[in-house]
């Protein structure tokens, strides 16, 4: 059955103060912080021309050589396609002599002065359509991502490259270093000077944002009782978004290359937190294969295997004492496996991405070794002599969709293994457009297979029992401010934002959808704090329970920009468990408005009120990606469910904050004995905490609920990050 919408409303986060009141609908107003701001590059290429690395190789392995552009026969779509540009790499692959080791420095020498940044920084040099910039060479990019790396991993990577650099490359190899540390920098284009490689490799600074990584809160969390350093924005403390937003970056610099080219990713895996973004994922291996970049990920904490309660070079871990009832961390997770358990399933999670990047484009991961070089030889091997082919497409269409290609050699017999890229993403053009194409663009955008990331978005999905078989479930969105570009009108600037989401169940069938916009109009002041702030949408459907996925797109339509969001998420089914004590998502917030002030009250007021959310004529805004600030208060809300209850029960509440196995704050425990609903037979649960009373850090945040009269019970988790 299909759903209906709920609700929609729309909040900009200024300062209430200064912003233009807009009929039918005004912008909302809050004060998060500062995104940090991705660097903006311009890529520049002939659209329409499509270039393949073929690597054909005998029985034996070997590469088979003296292949004409006649020899190969090219597809796309079924549609036999002209090969105009035809090229045979063929690389030597002679190792060069190790270099000597360089003389120690003299006593009393004076060191050598600390590296001064260009002031113009430095990119990877394209080629211009149709050139091979790069003849008979092999290219390998070194990317040290070292957000969250620890500092022994970041000396054993450092090693194990210089290891590469001095004892196993060929003459062949053009190497370019890359380093994200929350800002993607490239630190040298493609060389073959070993020299100047091994000097910046040497100069990289050991420790640097190795707390910024993200940080698991579970049994096997490590109790450093350490101060917390704060990362520039709450956009970039859960990072796994923006880690792989720079390797798209990357890969993106490197598209003009028609060469072969493998990225050896160096990192400490990537863990998913929740919140991520699917669409980035795949827009990342979709930038990847359009530009024959293949993924090489070496996991920096060689081979991992620590004893059940951890290596000697970590604290104790936190975690529940078997039989302990009192949510308090006791170390006890050591004792009854709980912490090995998440250990190990931490380590697990923290590879898989990187398991996706090199499988869905054609490269390999490397664990479990110490001797990380090998993972960059790995990727030499990988590359060995090619074809270079390139045509221009038949299909002069700029749709964005899928395009299959197929290659085969003429009556070749030796030819016993063909590699090539299987298909392509076309290119997508957005222009200014009437209302009637805008709307047709913003439908085909919300279907691409190739996800649109122009714009960052986090998003929230939660849900509320309404009824034994369905859920009230609000979808909550938020991006930076500074994604958005404003045009000048008069007095104020300007922009319009659209929305377009569904809703999809475990059998791809539409259980929701919704499509909306709203015109932004701010002045002075207010448009210039824009950058440093946030912009958020959420809207509802009524599902029952079972798995489902939510696609959302927003479009900022001054300069066109797009984002897509993608995610799982489970609508449980609370009837089922009759053991422990059946409660709603715990919603995390900052703010409350008023009702009157939020867009779409008007259009739908009687299903606007029976959002959860409003209460008294104000509604609670979630916040999200979970990052607060100590001049704000936290208002915590949930329901507990007591269907067969004609009067409440009473039930008590309590809320804690843990770093490591410290409990940092405990509220008052909250006795709730009425509120029951009669109509879904919830009871709500509302807690506000002061922030002052918390240090800066990252917590978990525990919600305890527990009906005496039955016995039954319910705890609820969640990272939590504290700024100053």
């Amino acid at each position: 059955m299909r759903t209906r919408i709920v609700a929609a409303t729309f909040l900009v986060w200024l300062l209430a103060a200064y912003a233009q009141q807009q009929a039918p609908r005004t912008p909302i107003v809050q004060q998060p912080n500062a995104p940090l701001q991705k660097p903006a590059y311009t890529f520049h290429g002939e659209s329409q021309l499509v270039v393949l690395n073929v690597s054909a190789k005998d029985k034996s392995g070997k590469p088979v050589e003296g292949l004409k552009a006649g020899d190969f026969t090219v597809t796309e779509d079924g549609k036999p396609q002209q090969v105009k540009i035809f090229e045979y790499q063929q690389l030597d692959e002679t190792t060069l002599p190790a270099e000597p080791e360089a003389p120690k420095p003299a006593k009393g020498a004076q060191p050598e002065p600390p590296v001064v940044p260009p002031a113009v920084q430095m990119t990877i040099t394209p080629a211009r359509p149709g050139e091979i910039k790069y003849k008979d060479k092999r290219l390998l990019v070194l990317y040290f991502d070292f957000q969250g790396m620890a500092p022994d991993d970041q000396i054993r990577v450092q090693k194990n490259a210089l290891k590469f650099l001095n004892t196993q490359m060929t003459p062949s190899d053009l190497v370019a270093l890359m380093t994200y540390a929350g800002e993607l920098k490239v630190l040298q284009d493609f060389t073959g000077d070993r020299d100047a490689v091994e000097a910046l490799i040497n100069k990289m600074v050991i420790g640097e944002a190795s707390e910024m990584g993200n940080v698991t809160n579970d049994d096997s969390t490590e109790d450093t009782g350490a101060a917390y350093v704060a990362d520039d924005t709450e956009f970039n403390i859960f990072n796994t978004d923006r880690q792989l937003s720079s390797l798209e970056d990357a890969v993106r610099m490197l598209a003009t290359l028609p060469e072969k080219k493998a990225l050896i990713y160096f990192g400490s895996g990537v863990t998913r937190n929740g919140i991520d973004n699917d669409a980035q994922l795949r827009a990342t291996v979709n930038a990847a294969l359009k530009s024959n970049v293949s993924f090489y990920p070496v996991d920096a904490r060689g081979l991992v295997a620590s004893s059940p309660v951890g290596n000697a070079s970590v604290g104790a871990a936190g975690g529940n004492a078997a039989g302990v009832g009192s949510g308090r961390r006791s170390g006890g997770g050591n004792f009854s496996g709980s912490a090995a358990s998440a250990r190990a399933s931490n380590l697990q999670g923290s590879q898989d991405t990187l398991y996706a990047l090199a499988n869905d484009t054609g490269g390999k991961l490397f664990v479990d070794d110490n001797d990380l070089a090998a993972g960059i030889v790995q990727a030499q091997k990988d590359i060995s002599s090619y074809y270079i082919l390139g045509y221009y497409t038949t299909n002069a269409a700029l749709d964005g969709k899928f395009r299959r290609i197929k290659v085969a050699v003429n009556g070749a017999q030796q030819i016993a293994k063909l590699d090539y890229r299987s298909g392509y993403f076309a290119s997508k053009e957005f222009k200014k457009f009437d209302s009637s194409d805008r709307e047709r663009q913003l439908q085909e955008a919300l279907m691409l297979g190739d996800p649109i990331t122009d714009l960052s978005l986090a998003l929230e999905t939660d849900y509320f029992r309404q009824a034994s078989d369905r859920y009230y479930v609000p979808v909550s969105v938020k991006m930076p401010g500074s994604d958005l570009e404003l045009a000048k009108h008069g007095n104020a600037e300007t922009t319009r934002l659209d929305f377009i989401g569904e809703i999809r169940d475990s059998k791809n069938t539409i259980q929701g959808s919704v499509r909306d916009f709203i015109t932004v109009k701010l002045s002075g002041e207010t448009a210039a704090q824009l950058a440093k702030k946030t912009v958020a949408y959420d809207t509802g459907f009524v599902l029952a329970p079972g798995t489902y996925s939510v696609k959302f797109l927003a479009r900022e339509n001054e300069t066109g920009k797009m984002g897509t969001f993608e995610a799982k998420f489970v609508v449980p089914d609370l009837s089922v468990d009759k053991k422990y004590l059946p409660i709603s998502s715990v919603i995390l917030s900052n703010q409350r408005e008023q009702t009157t002030a939020v867009a779409g009250v008007r259009m739908n007021g009687r299903l606007f009120g029976r959002n959860p959310l409003v209460e008294n004529g104000q509604k609670l805004i979630p916040s999200v990606t979970r990052v607060f600030r100590k001049d704000q208060e936290m208002y915590v809300f949930l329901q507990v469910y007591e269907p067969a209850a004609t009067t409440t029960e009473p039930v008590v509440a309590s809320l804690g904050f843990y770093r490591g196995k410290v409990k940092a704050f405990e509220a008052t425990p909250l006795e709730v004995k009425d509120g029951l609903n009669p109509n879904t037979k919830a009871v709500p649960i509302r807690f506000v905490i002061p922030l002052a009373k918390l240090e800066p850090g990252k917590y978990t945040c525990q919600v305890s609920v527990l009906e005496p009269s039955v016995g039954r019970f319910a705890f609820w988790r969640a990272p939590v990050t504290l700024l100053p």
